[in-house]
């Protein structure tokens, strides 16, 4: 049989929009669920491969049912700005890709739905819905299914309902979900149900009478049947909310008898208009779902906005001809330079109408004109300075003049884009597609003399001259923005120093590394004996199935948490068992070793150098707060809040003859808090140089600082960082455990003490609804649409990117500039010493023991020297053959 697949629109819309974080286009246009609804069209595509397809959508005129009832759907609010912004866009791309769309004034989707599927059936045609909604499913039938889409955080998953499935999951037939919602009602279209009747109650009646017409025609046995789950109160409901029940069987049933003009063949399977497409995706800035559909712009089409390409290329084979055009760089105000990941080829171009590449293969001397290129007296704009500065290094030469970085600017002025590839950039500020990098020059055969050289050059040309587009375009916006200072005496300088210290690495004690792994592996196996002796059996510990069973099947232990699998056996769920029986606290031992062993251990093997030495690579344009992170491996996860966990410090030495200084801020986020909110009493505290934390304990527990105890100070460290975070009461309640009231009231009492911050929290967030953004005391801003949102939930997300931003967005930079004046002071002191890591407030420094006091003293001058502020920076350095030791 012939197949049919029927989305329903607004509803996958929805399911896309809440789903996926909030995409915007350069200009502001909202994406995300045109984006999601396209992937999940895709996605679906790929696995039912239907014979035609169209798509339903609900419209704004009252229906019938609105009509028959005022209440329906009352208590609905209208689509979000955001989300109604992207409706008309998606119909656009509806109407490219040639999918009929069906919508009708006074009639639902679901109803157009139900005669679709109706219609389908005459013809002999199977159909497939596709929606986010339970209310289709009474149309479940031998010729029909139901694809539930759901999607959170990124990913789509569809659970599919067949007549088997369904009687499996409600053990009734599929044509009395109509039934079940007359019964319970249906709160999100305001059905009102029978008053008093639940879901369970009504599951109950439904599985035993069918339908609600069997139901009434047998009220006087329901009450002595002796299996239903009607007792003498339920009866009275029931027959008292007859109406309304009946009234909800009408408003829920989905009809199948809609005027409009459909039939299965008119929508079978058309080829998508893919020039339209592509300028629409182009538009939209889809820049992997043209890749993925391999669209591309129509022949002889004029690029909008295209930046010039240089009109005169020459591929530099003559040694003397190179020189000459080193001495023309060298005169330039700046060249832009593209460099291939291996560095055997780059291309240089200048004076937006020359082009010359330079390549390994056809150019004699090759590694030393590349050394001249890369040395300061020529000045260049880079696209990702730092990736390759760490390249250079690799290969000798240490690069300079390097006096634009599209890469990070980019950053700069969009820092949850998430990614900042070349041609993504061209397509965002300039609304044009740019060849492939992985389809021309990083193409495997791209350089053989079978590889289509007029393709690869073209290519090599046009990302050149974007670099030097994107620099004239984000320029003048970094002013306007006021981030210069931040851009050129921060970020930019920066790259030098990371690439560095992602050269040197961190060296690592392998035979103590190995020696740690087998302990935990004894332990691990001391665990897992121990385990299967409590359960009585031997069962896969790593299953959630099977520890689930034993835990609460066999053991009786409460279950604390369901999901659709079965019990839950997370962290959380089994830290709320703790003291119930001994095997809760073996399986939390084991999982924490087994993590230890997998994660750190073997993890941490696989990437030592040759030189013994583990060489993080450090990324500086992933956060949107600025902060750096560490991949391949992440060293700044590192655990140190167990005791277990913190030995693998240990593993991190300094070579024979040297140590390691480690040198922290103290309290750095909450020194800011006090300077940023200008609260006096916070102020005064760490002028004071009293332990603020106990300060505050003293304030919110009433006693005199002498009388505050541990587990006060430890309660008041939860608030103090709390605050910083936006946390609620109910949040602080289960950090510190005590009940949501007295965790409202210590909050209440800090605000009391310290009426700065209070205020601070109030403005900050007002200033950024009207402003679109915040920023750090250094201009870093990031931007916040999720403030104008109408959804609570990414409201209220906003409301704390808000509050904490600024504070630690703030800190991240002063981490930056600590770096670049402890890099530079060792330099100018003559010593040894280097950077080799940092890790969020921390930094450290290799260098030999005789030079341990004076880089000690080094880093605590330069990292309190930073920024002047109404409270002092305070950091703490330390030195020790292992990092464990200098912490």
């Amino acid at each position: 049989m012939k197949k049919l697949m029927v989305i329903d629109g607004n509803s996958i819309l929805n399911r896309a929009f809440y789903g996926i974080r909030l995409l915007t286009t350069k200009d502001g246009t909202p994406t995300n669920a045109v984006y999601g609804f396209v992937n999940i069209l895709l996605k679906l595509l790929e696995e039912e491969h239907p014979d035609a397809l169209c798509c339903t959508f609900d419209r704004k005129a009252p229906t019938f049912r609105h009509l028959a009832y005022e209440g329906y759907k009352a208590q609905r609010k209208g689509m979000p700005d955001e989300l109604a912004a992207q409706l008309p866009l998606l119909k656009e791309v509806l109407d490219a890709m040639n999918i009929p769309r069906y919508e009708l004034d006074g009639w639902e989707a679901d109803d157009l739905i139900g005669t679709i599927a109706a219609q389908d059936t005459a013809a002999g045609w199977d159909t497939v819905i596709v929606t986010g909604d339970k209310d289709s499913l009474q149309l479940v039938s031998d010729t029909t299914r139901v694809k539930l889409v759901s999607t959170r955080m990124g990913q789509t998953t569809t659970k599919e309902m067949t007549p088997d499935a369904f009687r499996e999951a409600y053990s009734f037939e599929p044509v009395h979900m109509v039934d079940l919602k007359a019964l319970m009602g249906d709160s999100s279209d305001n059905i009102p149900g029978v008053k008093g009747i639940g879901e369970k109650t009504a599951m109950g009646l439904i599985q035993m009478y069918g339908s609600i017409d069997h139901l009434y025609d047998h009220m006087p046995e329901i009450v002595t049947a002796p299996k239903t789950p009607a007792k003498p109160n339920v009866v009275k409901k029931l027959q008292e909310g007859e109406d309304q029940a009946r009234m909800s069987y009408d408003l829920a049933l989905i009809r199948q008898n809609a005027p409009i003009d459909f039939t299965p063949e008119a929508n079978s399977r058309k080829e998508p208009d893919r020039e339209r497409l592509y300028q629409l995706f182009l538009k939209l800035e889809f820049a992997k779902l043209i890749d993925k559909l391999q669209l591309s712009a129509p022949q002889g089409a004029a690029p909008q906005q295209a930046p010039a390409v240089p009109v005169q290329c020459e591929t530099v084979t003559d040694p003397q001809r190179a020189e000459e055009l080193l001495d023309v760089w060298r005169d330039e105000a700046s060249v832009h330079v593209l460099a291939l990941p291996d560095l055997d080829t780059v291309v240089v171009e200048w004076q937006n109408s020359q082009a010359a590449i330079l390549t390994a293969s056809r150019l004699e001397g090759y590694n030393g004109v590349l050394r001249d290129l890369f040395a300061p007296d020529i000045h260049k704009n880079i696209h990702d300075v730092k990736t390759l500065h760490s390249r250079l290094l690799s290969e000798g030469i240490v690069g300079g003049g390097f006096v634009f970085d599209t890469a990070l600017a980019a950053y700069l002025l969009s820092p949850t884009d998430g990614s900042y590839e070349l041609e993504k950039l061209g397509m965002s500020y300039f609304n044009r597609e740019y060849p492939k990098a992985k389809d021309t020059y990083l193409a495997p055969d791209a350089f053989s003399p079978l590889g289509d050289w007029t393709a690869v050059e073209g290519a090599l040309v046009s990302h050149c001259a974007l670099i030097g587009a994107l620099k004239e375009a984000m320029v003048p916006r970094l002013a306007e923005l006021g981030m210069e200072k931040l851009y050129y005496q921060v970020e930019l300088p920066l790259c030098h120093v990371l690439a560095r210290m992602e050269q040197v690495g961190m060296l690592v004690d392998k035979k103590a590394l190995a020696a740690y792994g087998e302990m935990l592996e004894k332990r691990i196996q001391a665990d897992e004996a121990q385990i299967y002796e409590l359960a009585g059996e031997r069962f896969n510990i790593n299953s959630t199935q099977q520890f689930g069973h034993i835990l609460f099947d066999k053991l009786g232990l409460p279950p604390v948490k369901k999901t659709k699998t079965g019990y839950s056996t997370s962290a959380e769920v089994l830290e709320k068992l703790r003291g119930m029986h001994p095997i809760v606290e073996a399986v939390l031992d084991y999982r924490q070793l087994a993590k230890l062993k997998s994660t750190y251990v073997d993890g941490l093997t696989k990437v030592i150098a040759p030189d013994g030495r583990i060489h993080t690579s450090f990324q500086n344009t992933v956060t949107a707060t600025g902060r750096l992170s560490s991949t391949e491996p992440n060293l700044q996860n590192i655990p140190v809040r167990t005791e277990l966990g913190a030995e693998l410090r240990k593993m991190f030495v300094a070579p024979p003859g040297k140590v390691l200084v480690d040198a922290d801020y103290s309290q750095i986020e909450l020194r800011l808090l006090a300077h940023i909110a200008g609260d006096e009493h916070m102020i005064a505290g760490f002028r004071s140089g009293e332990d603020i934390h106990t300060l505050t304990a003293a304030q919110v527990f009433g006693v005199p600082p002498e009388l505050v105890s541990r587990q006060m100070r430890s309660a008041a460290k939860a608030v103090n960082f709390g605050i910083v975070y936006g946390i609620s009461p109910f949040s602080l309640s289960q950090d510190i455990g005590v009940t949501t009231s007295e965790a409202k009231d210590y909050m209440q009492r800090y605000f009391e003490r310290y009426s700065g911050v209070r205020a601070y929290m109030d403005a900050v967030v007002k200033q950024a609804q009207a402003d679109g953004y915040v920023s750090t005391l250094l201009g870093r801003r990031r931007w916040l649409p999720e403030l104008k949102s109408s959804n609570f939930n990414m409201r209220s997300f906003g409301e704390r990117v808000a509050l904490n931003m600024p504070i630690q967005g703030t800190a991240a930079d002063i981490i930056k500039l600590a770096m670049l004046r402890v890099d530079e002071a060792l330099t100018q002191a003559g010593l040894e010493a280097r950077l080799v890591l940092q890790v969020h407030d921390e930094l450290i420094v290799e260098c030999p023991e005789a030079e341990a006091k004076q880089v000690e003293a080094l880093l605590t001058r330069e990292m309190e020297g930073v920024l002047e502020l109404s409270v002092p920076l305070v950091a703490e350095a330390h030195s020790g053959h292992s990092w464990a030791e200098a912490h």
